[in-house]
């Protein structure tokens, strides 16, 4: 045995080399403790950077970073004191095992003090930190109900397909969401907390559209055609009613000057023209509905809808001019009586509480009588013009309706 060896036999080397052991313990206890805790303020860290974008959680990730460069400091001063010597060494020497526990001893300190700096700066964080978690508690649980719409609307679409509707409009809306709901799937950590609670948001409230339309489609078709059948119907009709308006325009010709009708001379055409196209719409949406495009077929049925709906009025007109022609023509003077009654009224408010009426009112009201008694006057001769004189008639008292309404709105003011 040589003298080297025999030195750690016993004495004050062989305690030298247990408290530089001892000193290794202690560092390594220290780094273990240092490593996790940057491990567990990291987590943190990210939390708060998941959840918030704030100034303060941006300082925090800065401050976090420099901690970092600080702990990877002492962590490399660490690592080199405890690779410098092999305490295991049989011929390690007494000096050597002194300088290893000085420098592991220095290295535990260092690390100690880096990890009391990492607790102040995890006690600093903590309010930002339990306003992360509570703003993290809401993506989970919407999350789940993304995820949850997004099953009952397969579901509502199984459902309707197994009935033979083919639905793939809502299909197709329904797969659109496939890549939101993988971003959903990522998670805060990767997109945020408010983004991924609005996706969340946004999935759910599309996918329940989907579900509810779903639901809808067979009333909606059962509805649909009902509507068909009704627009059939009526198209129907107002061709012959269409059909009837000859004799009624015969009937104005021969009782009334031109000026009375003329303007009602293309209605039996135009409407046949306009009823047949009407017909050939519905035979395109009963396509569309045999089809399942739900789209169109809305489409061309409101089209059809405000088609019959204007031919409707424009059959009427001349039914209704009839009617209104041989009234005034029976009784002019009712006519007359109901434009002056509304003259008099528009004059009993402009007189009301002044001496002199205001010359804004009463010059139009003026006029309105003046245009009234030349529409009556041209009533006289052999062939009058009943339809100028209802629309004369009917102008005066909107023009009179005006100034009633500008005297109103003058008084409310003050």
């Amino acid at each position: 045995m040589t003298t080297a060896s025999r030195r750690w036999f016993g004495g004050r080397d062989e305690s030298r080399r247990a408290d530089a052991q001892a000193a290794k313990d202690a560092a390594a206890a220290a780094f273990y403790e240092l490593d996790t805790a940057q491990r567990d303020l990291r987590i943190s860290i990210e939390t708060i950077a998941a959840a918030d974008g704030s100034p303060a959680a941006r300082q925090a990730s800065e401050g976090f970073a420099a901690l970092g460069q600080r702990i990877d400091q002492v962590s490399h001063v660490y690592i080199e004191a405890v690779d410098a010597h092999d305490l295991d060494r049989v011929d390690l020497e007494a000096s050597v095992a002194t300088q290893a526990r000085e420098q592991l001893t220095r290295a535990r300190d260092e690390l100690v003090r880096a990890k009391g700096e990492l607790d102040r700066f995890a006690q600093g964080l903590q309010p930002l930190l339990d306003k992360a978690e509570t703003q993290l508690a809401r993506v989970a649980p919407a999350r789940e109900r993304a995820k949850a719409a997004l099953l009952a609307a397969s579901d509502a679409l199984d459902a309707v397909r197994a009935k033979g509707m083919r639905a793939d409009d809502l299909a197709a809306r329904l797969a659109a969401l496939g890549p939101e709901l993988t971003k959903l799937n990522q998670g805060a950590a990767q997109h945020g907390v408010q983004e991924t609670v609005q996706r969340a948001d946004r999935i759910l409230r599309d996918a329940e559209g989907v579900r509810a339309e779903a639901v809808r489609l067979p009333e909606r078709a059962a509805e649909i055609d009902r509507r068909l059948v009704s627009l059939r119907t009526r198209a129907q009709a107002l061709r012959n009613r269409a059909d009837r308006v000859d004799p009624v325009l015969s009937e104005l010709r021969r009782r009334f000057s031109a000026a009375c009708w003329q303007d009602l001379q293309h209605v039996p055409d135009q409407a046949i023209r306009d009823v047949a196209l009407a017909e050939d719409r519905l035979k395109e949406a009963s396509r569309a509905r045999d089809e399942q495009r739900w789209a169109d077929v809305g489409v061309l049925i409101d089209g059809v809808r405000a088609s019959l709906e204007a031919t409707d009025e424009a059959v009427s007109a001349a039914q209704d001019r009839l009617t209104r022609l041989e009234e005034v023509s029976r009784n002019p003077q009712a006519e007359v009586d109901r434009t002056r009654f509304a003259i008099r009224d528009a004059q009993r408010l402009a007189m009301a509480g002044r001496s002199v009426p205001d010359p804004r009112h009463a010059r139009p009201l003026d006029e309105a009588v003046a245009r009234m008694e030349r529409a009556l006057a041209g009533l006289e001769g052999r062939h009058p013009d009943y339809w100028h004189f209802l629309q004369e008639m009917e102008e005066v008292r909107v023009a009179v309706g005006r100034v009633v309404a500008d005297m109103r709105g003058r008084r409310a003011a003050g």
